[in-house]
Order: structure tokens, then sequence, then C-alpha cells
């Protein structure tokens, strides 16, 4: 049975909460920490976001659920218009000024649940359009914040503060949740959402014997449609392999069988597609209302999930023959070399080298160090007494690298997608494996610690 929390323990985890959901979302907010360059981070997916605000526009005008609820962009003129050959600008135009759209063409490929949200708070909230607008960012900057602090805390209940503060550190100082954090479109929030209720779910759990096969299910499909609501189908392998990392781990702690961990991931599995096959149904209904026939929607779908993946080139438009043309692995190793943390925005260097190789921190890199991490954990976890801290070494250990099969998931499987879009597919490397990575790296800092001290 587990024992109560002293109050000064419970203050203790009050303020380790406090202290991430603020840093977090100063960093996602204004970029106060500095992580990412100004220009890039006012900048980032402006133009994915334009569909929120073309949405918002659109629900002020003519209702929530006007063309099927879905989001898009409008033009300023009776005639409809290319998305590329129409600044997004045109979009925040509108939405400040207060300006109809003349036009609005549907983005096909989300329910946008997103943009329907933003539209009920747009019409319930009075302030200026301007004020609406950095509200929303504030509001969204704090919905990824709790998110990714509802894993960090995790790590604390785990293995205690050490852990949990390298961890957090890790999300603070990753430009790419910060360019991310407070986007109107992305709404980060959502594809941490299904990790981190699990995490708590089988933390409190603990036993197979205690995790009802049902009720894990109903989380899973509630978590899971709540992601594909407000994110659609982005990055959803990634989520989903996300989402039973801490299946894995609390299978290895607890000494689960494989019938069994096979039980909890068909599971998981299942209660995903149903969630998934209901947004598909519900997206191929709102195309319909739009475009007039169910079949539409369903043709859509399969269309926009073959151009992203590893279709036959000779069926789709030039513009995404190199795409589909491309090798897996040569995509693979650019994400590699993609930067998690650029020291060049606090640091001026004149060396070209140490600029470049040094003062970038890349995936690669730290695949290495959580590599050596992993080793020296495994050695190292002779050091603990109880049976227990041993073995959730291991777990950890096996969760890592678990973990990394969700990025690599979306590189592999959306392939012809990574190709195109290295502006910003570099995000899945957070989704969990650096988490996971760095809490390797604090369970080894921890382990090396004098006795007395192994208690943060």
């Amino acid at each position: 049975m587990r024992s109560k929390r002293s109050p000064s323990q419970t203050l203790k985890a009050l303020l380790i909460c406090f202290l991430s959901v603020l840093s977090l979302f100063l960093g996602f907010f204004t970029n106060c920490w500095r992580v990412a360059d100004q220009q890039w981070f006012d900048n980032h997916q402006r133009d994915m976001e334009s569909f929120i605000v073309g949405r918002m526009v659109k629900s002020r005008q003519d209702g929530i659920f006007s063309s099927g609820g879905l989001t898009g962009f409008g033009s300023l003129e009776a005639t409809q218009v290319n998305y590329f050959d129409d600044p997004c600008s045109n979009q925040y135009l509108a939405y400040t000024n207060g300006l109809p759209f003349g036009t609005y063409t549907t983005y096909n490929s989300q329910i946008g649940g997103q943009g329907m949200f933003f539209g009920i708070l747009d019409k319930f909230t009075t302030c200026s359009p301007h004020e609406k607008l950095r509200l929303f960012h504030a509001l969204t900057s704090l919905f990824s914040a709790v998110a990714l602090t509802a894993i960090i805390f995790w790590f604390y209940l785990e293995f205690g503060l050490t852990v949990a503060l390298l961890v957090l550190v890790s999300a603070v100082f990753s430009q790419w949740l910060v360019v991310f954090g407070r986007n109107l479109w992305w709404s980060m929030w959502a594809f941490y959402l299904p990790v981190a209720v699990i995490m708590h779910y089988l933390r409190f759990k603990r036993e197979l014997m205690n995790v009802k096969p049902f009720a894990f299910g109903v989380i899973v499909f509630i978590t899971i449609f709540i992601k594909c609501l407000f994110t659609g189908y982005e990055y959803i392998t990634t989520t989903l392999v996300m989402m039973v990392v801490p299946l894995v781990y609390y299978g290895i702690l607890k000494g689960w069988n494989f019938r069994k961990l096979l039980a909890g991931l068909f599971t998981a599995a299942s209660s995903s597609c149903l969630a998934i096959l209901l947004t598909f149904l519900i997206l191929c209904f709102q195309v319909a209302s739009v475009q007039g026939s169910f079949r539409d929607g369903v043709n859509h779908i399969v269309y926009v999930f073959a151009k992203r993946t590893h279709a036959n080139p000779q069926d789709f438009p030039s513009i995404y023959a190199s795409s589909l043309k491309s090798s897996t692995t040569r995509v693979v190793a650019r994400y590699l070399w993609g930067t998690f943390f650029d020291a060049n925005n606090y640091l001026s260097c004149s060396n070209q080298f140490v600029s470049a190789y040094l003062l970038k921190i890349r995936y690669l890199y730290l695949i290495l160090l959580f590599m050596t991490m992993s080793g020296m954990l495994y050695f190292l976890r002779n050091r603990c007494v109880a049976e227990e801290e041993k073995q959730k070494r291991v777990a950890l250990i096996f969760a890592t690298w678990f973990s990394i099969l969700a990025p690599l998931s979306w590189f592999i499987i959306f392939k012809s997608h990574s190709y195109l879009h290295v502006h910003m597919n570099f995000i899945v490397w957070q989704m969990p494996f650096v988490f996971f990575g760095f809490a390797v790296c604090g369970l080894v800092v921890k382990s090396l610690l004098p006795a007395r001290q192994t208690s943060i």
C-alpha cells in the first residue's frame, strides 16, 4: 500500500510543477530564454496557423460549423485563390480588421477541432482582435506547458528530483518545442496528452492485475480521439508509439510476461484504431458537407496518405516526385543531423567549425550520449540496494530505446512528408525519445552522487 505524502513532500511536488509550468510557458509564449532565433520564433508555421485565423473569420461571419467546421483560408475578393498564391497575412488582416471573406477554401485533411475551439473562444471574448490572438497564444502555451509538466512530474515521481530537473531542462532548451509551443494550428499539448495520461494511469495502478483492459482501452480511445480532433493525423504514428512507451516501462519493471504485455499493446492498438476510424468518419462527413459526397472524403484521405508515404511517383503531380523517389536512409540521416540546441544564440564564435559542429548540439550527438549513458546506467544499477530500484534502471533503458521507434516511425513510414518538411519534423525527436534519454543521463548522475544525496 502506498504511503501518504507528508505536507513538505506535497509542497515540494507543487513547487516542482509550478517551476516547470512557468519556465516552459515563458519559453513557449515569449521565447524568454532565447532558445530559438527570434525571427524564427515569430514566424514559424505562421502559414499553417493562418488556417486557424481564417477559420475564426469564417466562424464569425457564417457560424462555427459553416463549411463543415473545417479550417481553411479565405480570400478578401469574390474570386477563389490558391493558398500558395495568397499570403497568410491576409487571414490576419481580415481577422484583426473585421473584414469578411469573399470566398473560403477548406483544408480537408483534418477535423479542425482547434479551429472550432478558438472560434468559440473568439465569439465569447470581448477584447480587441490583437489582444485575442495574444490571449489564444498564451492559452495554447499554457496547455503545452501543462502537458509537458505532467510528463516531467511522472519522471519526478518515478526517479526523483535530479532526473525530473534534467528532463525539464531538456524541454526548456529544445528549440523545436519552443517554436511549436504556442502555435494555434499545432496545439502541441494534444500530441502529449495520451502518453501523459497513460503514464499516470499505469503508475497509479502499478500491477497488471489492477489495469483493467476496458478502462485502459477507454482512456486510450478518449485521448487519441482528442488528439485527432485537435491536430488531425499529423505525427500519428509517433503519437501512437509514444503512447505505449509507459506500457513497455511498467511491463519490464513488473516482470510482465510477453503475453500480458502483448495484451496491453493490443488493447492500446485496437482502441486507437477505433478512435481514428471515428475521426475518419467525422472528417468524411465534413468533406461531404462541402463537396457533396462522402466518397470525396474517403478519396481525399487515401490520396493524402499515399502522397506522404511511399506511393508511386507517377500517380502524383511532379511537385511530389522527388519526395516519393527519395531514399528512406537519406531522409533518416538528414534528421539525425538536425539541431536540438544551438548555443550560437548565446555565444559569438568566429571559428566556423566550432560554430557549426560544436556549438550546435545535434540529435546524432544526443543518441551517442544516450547510448553511452545507458551502458553506464546498466553497470551502475548494482549500486542500488533495493531490487526495485535496480529494475527501474533496466526498465528505463528498455523504454528509452523502444521510444526511439516513435520518431523513426514517422521518418520511415511518412518518408515523403519528412523529405519535404525538414523545416518542422525534427519536433518528433521530442516525442518522447529525448525526454527518456535525458532521464537516463539524470539517473547516471544520481547514481554517481554520494549515498546521502541520492534522495534528490
